[in-house]
């Protein structure tokens, strides 16, 4: 086989259908498209969303809530995401290299969700109430 007898499957191409080419074609004089009407015309079709007038269904719901910016720069760890890390010093750094947090985060929250059960030293990362009493009670310490 050499790569100038390759041919395409029988059936798999066709011809590009030509309209407006004469009665003997079956798609001559209107092409396809009809007689008259907006859809006929060149050019001649709504946008999407249109309802002919009736005001469309995107304007009559009610605008509802957003979504911050900012939440790409704040990010959040569990106790138990502490618990499976190897070093008893964490930093957001260290999270950034790890790949607990992203790229873009700045600020660093722990959560208490699973258990901890060694003592962990965090450094510039914050914690919920819950998280910081289990935290200490396994004998870590949270520094500023």
């Amino acid at each position: 086989m050499e790569l100038n007898s390759i041919k395409p499957g029988s059936g798999s191409k066709h011809a590009k259908r030509r309209v407006g080419r004469g009665i003997g074609s079956g798609l001559g004089k209107t092409a396809g498209r009809g007689h008259k009407g907006q859809k006929s015309r060149a050019g001649g079709y709504h946008k999407v969303g249109f309802e002919g007038g009736q005001m469309p269904l995107q304007r009559r719901l009610p605008k509802r809530g957003f979504k911050s910016h900012l939440l790409k720069f704040n990010a959040e760890i569990t106790l138990g995401q502490l618990q499976v890390l190897a070093v008893d010093e964490v930093d957001l750094l260290l999270l950034k290299q790890i790949g607990l947090v992203g790229e873009l985060a700045k600020v660093v929250k722990v959560v208490k969700s699973g258990e901890l059960t060694r003592a962990v030293v965090l450094k510039g990362i914050g914690a919920t109430a819950g998280a910081k009493a289990a935290i200490e009670a396994a004998g870590g310490s949270l520094a500023a």
